[in-house]
C-alpha cells in the first residue's frame, strides 16, 4: 500500500503572495503569527506579505527569532509568543528552516504534551492537526511548504533530528518567484542542489513507486536544465526552480531519502553547514555507493540530467555518467568537493558517523550501511 499527503491548496506564478489574505478571511482565521528571519525582514523579502495583511486588515505578529538550522530554543520562544498573542495560524515566510520552525510551533500548540520538542523526533504520535500554516517559499530546494517532515537542532547532543508527521503539513503552500528573486548565488546553488538531492534520493529510495518516480524524474529534468540559469540571476530559471522543488517535495515526503541526508543533518548540527551545501557535497560520492543497488534507474537519472546516448550505454556506463552529470552540476554552481571544506575534521568522523545511522532517513537508503561504511564514505571526501 502506497500513501501520497499533499497540501489542500497551493498557489504558483508571480503574484501568488495575494492569496494570502483570501486564504486567511476564507478559512475565518482571526490572528496570524508570521513567521520568518530577520535577514528575510531586513532585505524586505517578509515586508512583500505584510504589506499583502496590512492592505487587507489583517491582524498579525511577527517572529523573526529563527536562525538557519533552527534550534529547539526557536520552536519554545516561538510557542510562548503564539500563545502570548492569541494566534489561530501561521504564516511562514522563508526557507526550511523558518516552515520548519511553523511546524513545531503548529504542533505544540495543538499538542501541548510534545511541549518538549525533543519528543517529536521520528514519527510522533499526535492526535490533532497543527494550527493552519500557510507557507510561502524563499528559496528554491528545501518544499518545506508540501512535506510531512521537518528537521530541528539539538544543541545541548549536538545532533539535527527528523520529524514525521502528516498533522504538520502547511493546508496552504505558496510558491510565487518573485519571493526568491532576491536570493544570494550561493543560497540560489545550495538550495537548489538540495531539490536535486530530494529528487535523486527519492527516485532510488526503498519505498519509491510508479506515481513518485515520475514527478522525482520531473523534478529532475527541470532542476538539470534551470539550475545554472537561476543561479546566474535568470528570472525564468528561478521560476522554474521554484516549481521543481516543489514537484520534488510532493515525492520524497511520501516514500523518504537515503543517506545523504542522515550524513548532511551531523554536519549542519556540528559545524553550522547550511543544509543544501551539505547535502550538494556528499550527494555525488553516495551516488558511487548505492550504484549498485538501484537496478537500471541511473539509466533514467542520466536521461533527466541531459547525458545523450543513454539506451546505448552499458549499466556501468550510464551509472557513471549519471554521477558524472550531477558531480558536475555542483561543480557548475560552486558547491564544495570535500567535506573538509565545509569544516569537517578527522577526530568528528566517528560521532558524525554514529549520528547518521540513527538518522531517520537512513533506513530508506536503496542500500543498508554500517557504521564502518559510512566513516569510510565521509573520509573518501575529506
Amino acid at each position: 500500500m502506497a500513501r501520497m499527503i499533499l497540501n489542500e491548496t497551493s498557489y504558483f506564478g508571480k503574484g501568488a503572495i495575494s492569496n494570502v489574505a483570501t486564504e486567511v478571511k476564507a478559512r475565518g482565521l482571526k490572528k496570524v503569527l508570521l513567521v520568518t528571519d530577520k535577514d528575510l525582514v531586513k532585505f524586505n523579502v517578509a515586508t512583500k506579505v505584510m504589506k499583502v495583511m496590512d492592505d487587507a486588515g489583517i491582524p498579525y505578529t511577527v517572529y523573526d527569532d529563527i536562525k538557519a538550522n533552527p534550534t529547539i530554543e526557536n520552536v519554545k520562544t516561538g510557542v510562548e509568543m503564539c500563545k502570548k498573542e492569541g494566534a489561530d495560524c501561521l504564516v511562514a515566510v522563508g526557507g526550511g528552516s523558518v516552515i520548519d520552525t511553523s511546524k513545531a510551533i503548529g504542533i505544540i500548540m495543538t499538542n501541548p504534551e510534545f511541549a518538549d520538542v525533543r519528543s517529536l523526533e521520528g514519527v510522533a504520535d499526535t492526535k490533532k492537526p497543527c494550527l493552519p500554516i500557510i507557507a510561502i517559499s524563499t528559496t528554491s530546494g528545501t518544499a518545506a511548504e508540501v512535506t510531512i517532515n521537518y528537521v530541528i537542532t539539538d544543541v545541548e547532543k549536538r545532533r539535527k533530528f527528523v520529524c514525521v508527521d502528516p498533522h504538520d503539513i502547511p493546508v496552504v503552500a505558496i510558491v510565487d518567484p518573485e519571493m526568491s528573486a532576491s536570493m544570494p548565488k550561493g543560497l540560489c546553488a545550495a538550495t537548489g542542489m538540495d531539490a536535486l538531492t530530494h529528487a535523486i534520493e527519492g527516485y532510488i529510495t526503498k519505498g519509491a513507486w510508479e506515481l513518485t518516480d515520475m514527478l522525482h524524474l520531473k523534478a529532475i529534468e527541470i532542476i538539470a536544465r534551470s539550475l545554472r540559469k537561476s543561479v546566474s540571476g535568470d528570472i525564468d530559471g528561478r521560476e522554474d526552480m521554484a516549481v521543481a522543488q516543489y514537484i520534488a517535495g510532493m515525492g520524497f515526503s511520501n516514500v523518504g531519502l537515503g543517506i545523504v541526508h542522515s550524513m548532511a543533518h551531523p554536519l549542519s548540527a556540528l559545524y553550522d553547514t547550511p543544509h543544501g551545501v551539505a547535502c550538494a557535497t556528499i550527494l555525488p560520492t553516495v551516488l558511487e555507493y548505492n550504484a549498485e543497488s538501484t537496478g537500471e534507474k541511473y539509466r533514467e537519472i542520466a536521461r533527466a540530467m541531459g547525458v545523450e546516448g543513454v539506451d546505448s550505454m552499458t549499466q556501468e556506463e550510464y551509472r557513471k555518467a549519471a554521477v558524472q552529470a550531477v558531480r558536475q552540476l555542483g561543480i557548475d554552481v560552486g558547491i564544495p568537493q570535500k567535506v573538509s571544506e565545509v569544516g569537517v575534521k578527522e577526530e568528528d568522523i566517528h560521532f558524525l558517523a554514529e549520528s547518521a545511522m540513527a538518522d531517520a532517513c537512513t533506513p530508506g537508503n536503496p542500500k543498508d550501511p554500517t557504521l564502518e561504511d559510512v566513516e569510510a564514505l565521509y573520509r573518501s571526501m575529506m
